[in-house]
């Protein structure tokens, strides 16, 4: 029998990784899905008259060996691939598109879902339960329940295409990523580089058996030479590799992608009766409307327009005054604005380092959850891991209960996707009366070890894994019934917000204090350059917020519109972000050809949720800063209303209990120094 259809034999029920062949995935994803079928047809089997226990509830527990199965799989393929993992996602995706596709097009199973939906106002049933009824049968109606059966047919067509389509997009992006090496022989050329920068640079031309000191567009190899590289026409050439990914007309190029992606979402959103893709995504978010999230978008650009284009005047005057650049192209601009922040704060980065070991910040993250949350967490070796970098712990709360097994996967490889992002193994729900608890895992890229230091995060990526640390959390304190309800299953303009509101304590001294020690001298991070850190924070905001916006609006115009008369990518992408550009356009870079968030992610129309999320989060934090920043009271608040309720009400009532009012983007402004404090 297929281990992976077997019931797991392990401590914690984690996933047996040593035992898991690649070809134990095909044959076991295809009894999984046999498995699961049946169980539908046991709901539309029954002769039982159609009740909340009978139908919505089973519905809910099917398919829980498939959903295993992919959450394992699917996690793989992110964070530790190969070419045989790759081929066997494009034969498994379409399946899983056929098979959601038969649960949502089921007639008969449908009717039954209508019958309880038709009757929910005389079932007395729990707020939680009301949720998932209302979820179940939108699940239906929005996939096309109510259509005709030749256009069941064609949306069928269209997401087994969706699903090839994007993986392909996100192969692409991945493959570009690492074929990329720029190979550095003389050393005159690092000029400017930090020492730990050159170590590991020379490390990885080691290991592929080179001369030299190489360097890639994996983020700790790239954010360092954009950021320190004294030559210009280095930074110059890293830059554009990056920025022209998949954008080459070879066959990695992701054109054809990208506009097939957009049109087939248009297609979609038309057949189930939506005016367009956006219209269909954002029903289901706190913003409701495409009108509502632009109308967003602009006011945040009306804020941040005047303070960007002062930010960058007076960083172009900065250039032009140190050395005589004329001209700020899109790759002088990290370089310049860190010489400009050391000048204005004093503050370099790689004075930070030093206090910021990456196993200290771990143990931070874990301090700050345990005097909020009263976690616990133990590190273990007895359970599997996927790689040897993968650290494992057992999570407890204050009564030594199991409260989730946690994951922590830090530096990058080839198999492993750039960027950081957390994920789940295993949900948080309740069935027989046992609260099966959840299995969460964050991924991220940080510099490696080198043999003479430890690995020593940037402050931006400490704030990274505080980020990605309170989505986890987010997962782990889940304590919902239903799994579809539980941890970060909640709408995506909402899932950003324990997240970003946990990056808040990386600028608090009382936290600092708790963590950031010299990792040669062990002495405390100083106070100055706490405060430093702290006044800093709001350097380039406007620029910053700027980019956001940008990326925000391309995505509402892949997906706010018919698509159908874009022809161009480069020339559409040009004309959304006009109303945004600070610098002059790189000819041969395209951002949406590895806009991996829209075309692959889950983040299409829905980009704008980062800063959505930021006005939330600000207006979190200032409740935290009012009574301390390590109130109990407000943490349980916070855990109690919004960490542990996952989706099981609308976002705006959670946070309304949490806060007692609605968000007010005041506090966001306030803190980017947008307005006046």
């Amino acid at each position: 029998m297929n281990i992976l259809n077997t019931p797991f034999a392990t401590p914690y029920n984690t996933a047996p990784f040593s035992k898991i062949e690649n070809e134990h995935f095909l044959p076991a994803f295809k009894i999984a899905i046999d498995e699961a079928k049946k169980e539908i047809d046991a709901i539309t089997a029954s002769l039982e008259k159609p009740s909340f226990k009978n139908t919505i509830e089973v519905l809910e527990f099917s398919g829980q060996q498939l959903d295993r199965i992919s959450s394992i799989f699917f996690n793989l393929n992110s964070a530790e691939t190969n070419d045989t993992i790759q081929k066997i996602a494009q034969e498994v995706s379409p399946l899983l598109s056929e098979f959601s596709n038969d649960i949502t097009l089921n007639e008969d199973l449908f009717k039954r879902v209508k019958a309880v939906y038709d009757i929910k106002d005389t079932l007395d049933l729990t707020v939680e339960q009301q949720t998932l009824l209302d979820k179940k049968y939108k699940g239906f109606s929005r996939n096309g329940a109510n259509l005709p059966k030749d256009k069941k047919q064609q949306l069928r067509t269209i997401d087994k295409q969706l699903s090839q389509l994007k993986l392909k997009f996100g192969e692409n992006v991945l493959a570009e990523t690492n074929n990329f090496e720029m190979l550095i022989t003389d050393e005159s050329e690092l000029s400017g580089l930090p020492e730990g920068t050159i170590e590991a640079a020379k490390q990885l031309a080691e290991s592929k058996d080179k001369e030299g000191w190489l360097f890639t567009l994996d983020y700790p190899s790239y954010i360092p030479l954009m950021t320190y590289a004294d030559n210009r026409e280095l930074r110059k050439k890293l830059a554009i590799a990056a920025g022209k990914k998949a954008f080459k007309g070879d066959e990695l190029d992701n054109q054809k992608n990208v506009l097939d992606i957009a049109k087939l979402r248009f297609e979609r959103a038309q057949l189930l009766g939506y005016k367009t893709h956006a219209h269909f995504v954002l029903e289901e978010r706190m913003a409701k409307t495409p009108q509502k999230v632009e109308a967003f978008l602009e006011e945040l650009l009306t804020k941040a327009k005047p303070a960007a284009l002062r930010e960058f005047s007076e960083l172009k005057e900065f250039a032009q005054q140190l050395d005589g650049i004329d001209q700020m192209e899109k790759w002088d601009s990290a370089y310049y604005a860190e010489k400009l922040k050391q000048k204005l704060f004093d503050l370099d980065d790689e004075k930070l380092k030093p206090y910021f070991k990456l196993e200290n910040v771990i143990n931070g993250a874990f301090l700050v959850a345990e005097k909020l949350y009263g976690l616990h967490f133990e590190e273990i070796t007895n359970i599997d891991r996927y790689h040897d970098d993968v650290l494992t712990y057992k999570v407890t709360d204050e009564k030594g209960d199991l409260v989730s097994i946690f994951y922590a996967d830090f530096f990058p490889r080839p198999g492993k996707r750039n960027g950081a992002w957390m994920t789940s193994y295993k949900p948080q729900y309740v069935k027989d009366e046992i609260n099966e608890r959840p299995h969460i895992s964050i991924v991220c890229n940080f510099t490696k070890p080198t043999k003479s230091k430890p690995s020593l995060l940037t402050f931006n990526e400490v704030t990274t894994l505080f980020h990605e640390f309170g989505h986890a959390l987010h997962g782990m304190l889940a304590n919902t019934t239903y799994p579809s309800l539980s941890g970060t299953s909640v709408f995506w303009d909402f899932v950003e917000l324990p997240s970003q509101v946990f990056e808040n304590w990386c600028y608090e001294k009382d936290a600092l204090e708790l963590f950031a020690t010299h990792y040669e001298t062990g002495e405390l991070i100083p106070m100055d350059l706490v405060q430093k850190i702290k006044d800093s924070a709001a350097f380039h905001e406007g620029m910053q917020t700027l980019r956001q916006l940008s990326f925000g609006l391309l995505d509402m115009s892949w997906h706010g519109i018919n698509p159908i008369g874009i022809k161009d990518v480069k020339l559409h992408e040009t004309q959304a972000f006009e109303g945004t550009q600070l610098f002059p356009d790189v000819a041969e870079n395209c951002m949406s050809t590895s806009f991996s968030h829209i075309f692959q992610g889950g983040y299409s129309s829905g980009y704008y949720s980062y800063k959505w999320a930021e006005v939330l989060d600000a207006d979190a934090f200032e409740f935290f800063q009012e009574k301390g920043i390590f109130d109990k009271e407000v943490a349980t608040k916070f855990k109690d209303n919004i960490l542990s309720q996952g989706g099981i009400e609308d976002p705006m009532v959670l946070y309304k209990r949490f806060r007692g009012h609605e968000p007010q983007p005041d506090a966001l402004l306030k803190r980017a120094g947008l307005v006046e404090k």
